[in-house]
């Protein structure tokens, strides 16, 4: 069999030589069959064939094809969310009276999922920060589920992914691993042992900030499992329009990632010399990166105490406010927002995040104007 690079991947579906070079969007709820016999032999099991959207659908199973392969995996199903990814796959392998070991500064709303609702359901979770790998594996004692994300949200911390799934294969317990900070572009966790890799599509994977999406990738008996007790129940299922969009944004994927790559690791540093900035959290300017190949252009950065956060994000021109990221447009988050959110805590809230912290995303217009914009808002804030 034949490498081939990501670039070729990404450009190149198999089985469409002499029809269209554009995926076409099966638009239609359901499939017919012919006669009663090909029906049963489907339901049987027997004959594979598209019954109905919410289960399979052409469309969808060419973007499950295509990021199967991106990650290095078996196999792959798309949700409608990268929320309904997570919550199918921790109920798919964590029952009541089980426990989940998850890295401390997760996705807020992957926190709110374990401290909110799992709960009812029987289910606890015990947070970690995730540089500790001792204390990871004192947690993973008698634990079903190891959930990482690397680097983390927020404050973007790096892990030893390889060493954290270990620990997790050793005590039993299924590792799963976000990926839509770095994409396959940057990170393949398969390949340091992580069991299943999760995605919020609508991230680097779309790029286009048009399309709400999750993935989950991994082998072919785990996501049997995924499909057996959770998909078809709770119904996250992937929309084949969504999926011809995550298709479409899968051409650019290396060439954005290495834009988004250069810009923010430019923009971050410039801020890291700035005087009304405090600290910058970006893997790409630490020692170590945590066994990152490279790197997005999301990172945060920690403002001095005589800016005004509010005005220095109300007095940006370029970066727009605003959540979600891997589009082509620039964002700020501050993390004051976040934590005076109503409802219950939050992750900004639970692991003692700044009022002076704030969030950007680093989009693909020319990165020495966002250093001007973000020079322009500093001088008025400060």
């Amino acid at each position: 069999m034949i490498e081939t690079d990501f670039a070729t991947l990404l450009a190149h579906d198999p089985g469409e030589g002499g029809g269209p070079v554009v995926p076409p969007i099966h638009q239609t709820s359901l499939f017919t069959f012919a006669s009663v016999a090909d029906m049963a032999a489907c339901f049987a099991g027997d004959r594979p064939q598209p019954v109905y959207s919410r289960g399979d659908n052409p469309t969808v199973q060419a973007f499950e094809a295509k990021m199967a392969a991106l990650e290095g995996g078996e196999a792959a199903r798309g949700f409608a969310s990268g929320m309904a990814a997570i919550a199918s796959t921790i109920l798919a392998f964590v029952a009541a009276g089980e426990r989940i070991v998850c890295v401390e500064h997760v996705y807020p709303d992957a926190y709110r999922l374990m401290r909110r609702l799992l709960p009812r359901l029987g289910i606890t979770t015990t947070f970690v920060d995730g540089r500790d790998t001792e204390a990871v594996g004192r947690a993973l004692e008698g634990a079903a589920l190891l959930y990482l994300e690397n680097p983390t949200s927020v404050v973007f911390h790096t892990q030893d992914v390889a060493a954290l799934t270990g620990l997790a294969r050793a005590a039993g317990a299924v590792s799963v691993l976000d990926n839509s900070w770095a994409t396959p572009i940057h990170q393949r966790p398969l390949a340091q042992g992580v069991d299943l890799v999760i995605h919020s599509a609508s991230k680097y994977i779309s790029g286009h900030s048009d399309t709400v999406a999750g993935v989950v990738v991994g082998s072919r008996d785990r996501l049997a499992r995924i499909m057996q007790l959770t998909y078809p129940f709770l119904g996250g299922k992937l929309a084949p329009f969504e999926a011809w969009l995550l298709l479409r944004g899968l051409r650019t994927l290396a060439l954005r990632m290495a834009r988004h790559q250069e810009s923010g690791l430019a923009v971050a540093r410039h801020l890291a010399a700035h005087p009304l900035v405090r600290a910058v959290h970006h893997p790409g300017l630490c020692e170590d990166a945590g066994g990152l190949a490279g790197f997005s252009s999301l990172f945060s950065i920690e403002l001095a105490e005589r800016v005004d956060v509010a005005r220095f994000c109300d007095a940006l021109r370029l970066f727009r406010l605003g959540v979600s990221w891997g589009g082509h447009e620039s964002l700020v988050f501050p993390a004051m927002v976040g934590l005076r959110q109503a409802g219950e805590a939050n992750s900004l809230q639970a692991f003692a995040v700044g009022d002076h912290l704030v969030r950007l995303h680093v989009g693909l217009e020319a990165p020495h104007d966002l250093v001007q914009d973000l020079q322009q808002a500093l001088n008025t804030a400060a």
